[in-house]
Parts: structure tokens; sequence; C-alpha cells
């Protein structure tokens, strides 16, 4: 058996040179296409060229877009959170403004329809859209809620009666 392992050595070793050269011409025969197919059509590998330098820029123009992406979505990640934090600190400072006025007239079934006369109170004050306006006025942070100090709102409501408690007087 030692005698036909060294028989195949030697073949193997023939027969791996006789691929190799087969190998060499096939490659030297595509090299040969190549050029006589250069030669017989410039054209085709002028513009060959052209567009191989073309995908090599536009390759670079992508890679400097995707490095200029990721810098401007770090650089709108560190603004969303400074706005966030500015906003925290935002709501925390505002006041909300909020009026409370007075009922308008109620209608009962007793009370004449289609008239608007202002409903005269015990005390005098009518009460019209003038007391409206002059509504209270309450600040409010968060859940604190703190009316402001109006002395003549305060007295003309409390003196001001509605249209339903008059008329049971």
């Amino acid at each position: 058996m030692a005698v036909d392992e060294q028989d195949e050595l030697p073949e193997a070793a023939q027969r791996e040179a006789e691929l190799q050269r087969q190998i060499d011409d096939l490659q030297g025969q595509v090299t040969g296409l190549h050029q006589t197919r250069e030669v017989t059509n410039p054209e085709l590998s002028y513009e060959f060229q052209i567009l191989k330098e073309k995908l090599k820029e536009h390759s670079k123009q992508l890679e400097q877009s995707a490095e200029k992406l990721s810098q401007l979505e770090s650089e709108n990640l560190t603004l969303r959170d400074e706005n966030q934090t500015l906003n925290t600190a935002s709501n925390k400072k505002r006041r909300f403004w909020t009026r409370v006025r007075p009922m308008s007239n109620l209608e009962t079934p007793n009370s004449e329809r289609g008239t608007n006369s202002p409903t005269t109170a015990p005390g005098g004050d009518t009460s019209t859209r003038e007391n409206a306006r002059d509504a209270q006025a309450y600040d409010v942070e968060g859940s604190d809620l703190e009316p402001e100090p109006d002395k003549e709102t305060s007295d003309r409501a409390a003196r001001t009666e509605s249209p339903m408690i008059a008329h049971l007087h």
C-alpha cells in the first residue's frame, strides 16, 4: 500500500500543475477578451469609467451626508433635552388666570319671557353685564387658589341676588 500512495502523490501533483496551467490560460483569454472589447468599443469603456467615477463621488457624498445626519440627530437630542428641561421649569412658574363670573339671569316659569330687564337687588345694585366684566380674578399657581383682593367686586357680588332668590322674596 505504501507504493500506491507514493504513485498517487506524483499523479496528484501532475494533475494540479495541469489544472493550474488551464486556469492561467483561461485568465489570459479573459484578459485578451477585455482588451479586445476596450479596443473595439472605446465608447463603452469611456462611459464605464465615467460611471465608476460618478459612483465613487456619490458614495463619498452619501458618506458625508450620513455623518451630517448623525451629527444633526445628536444635536436634535441635545436640544430636545434642553427644551424639555426649560418646559418643565416654565410649567412650574406658569400662572393660569381664571375668571369667576356671576350667573346670568335665570328664566323661571313665572318670569316674563322676552324681557331683558336687569334685576335690582335689595342693596339697589343691578345685575348686568357690567358685573360680569368686573368678575373676581384668581391667580392659580400649581394647585393653590389665591383670590386677588378686589373689595368692590366681592361687595357687589354679596349684595347681588340671583333672579330666582329675588323672586322668592
